[in-house]
């Protein structure tokens, strides 16, 4: 059975459909048990499409409406008015729509997938934000393309889903330094690590004070760790610690409903 995490702060939303699916219901197999719903792992496609074929009925909407990018870790935006096959992906890692019927889905296995909506305006946005996406301003530029669209900040609502929690986010000192000479208050972020000049990183801490900064009212946080949590989500940091060759990864999707 697929299962997918909702937060109240958009279900509340009037014409929003949102869902942080887990990685339970699908029909891949080994280290892609199951749902994975990444065309960019080495999983077998026809298992993939299969997948995302479930999620969608799950949502329900058409298969061909649930877009995904081509992420690498930047702050690019799309703005998205139509659909593309997943092989011609846009090379982004956040998108915002006022499209009705199209699905923004963000990919994970350990970064932090936003979901953001102003149902007054009728504008969704999806953020794909690891660290280095969050440090370059993906947030602050999703947030940016939906006003173009309409949006008001003071009325987007904004929820982190699942993704790797501090005790599980170990890194070095160089990756300190490179959050603090960004910004002194940064250091809060960061606690002892358990080896010598390693650090545990808050990034669900970060990502919420990111949104908070950029003048999102209150936003909300799923409090689920990818890491942790082996039964329900993919971990590319597990994976790596266990040596795996390769990570499935997790959907989040959000859109407008289609006109009656």
């Amino acid at each position: 059975m697929i299962h997918s995490l909702q937060s109240d702060k958009l279900t509340t939303v009037p014409g929003i459909a949102h869902g942080f699916f887990t990685r339970q219901g699908g029909v891949s197999e080994g280290m892609y048990a199951s749902l994975n719903c990444g065309f960019g792992s080495a999983d077998e496609a026809s298992q993939v499409a299969t997948n995302r074929a479930r999620v969608a009925q799950q949502l329900g909407v058409p298969k061909e409406d649930i877009l995904t990018l081509y992420q690498h870790h930047s702050p690019d935006v799309v703005t998205v008015t139509e659909r593309w096959l997943p092989e011609a992906a846009p090379k982004a890692d956040a998108m915002a729509t006022n499209t009705k019927g199209l699905v923004l889905g963000i990919l994970t296995a350990d970064c932090g997938p936003v979901l953001l909506a102003d149902g007054t305006a009728g504008v969704v946005g999806a953020a794909h934000a690891g660290w280095k996406g969050a440090l370059a301003g993906v947030l602050e530029h999703v947030i940016a393309a939906m006003e173009n669209l309409g949006a008001d900040r003071s009325r987007i609502r904004a929820v982190l889903g699942p993704c790797i929690s501090k005790d599980a986010y170990e890194v070095d000192t160089p990756f300190r330094e490179r959050f603090c000479d960004a910004d002194g208050a940064n250091a809060k972020l960061f606690g002892e690590g358990m080896r010598p000049d390693h650090w545990q990183f808050d990034l669900p801490k970060y990502i919420l004070s990111r949104l908070k900064q950029a003048g999102i009212d209150r936003p909300d946080s799923l409090d689920q760790c990818s890491y942790f949590n082996e039964a329900r989500f993919f971990s590319y940091r597990r994976a790596t610690h266990r040596g795996d060759s390769d990570y499935g990864r997790n959907i989040s999707m959000i859109s407008l409903a289609e006109p009656a």
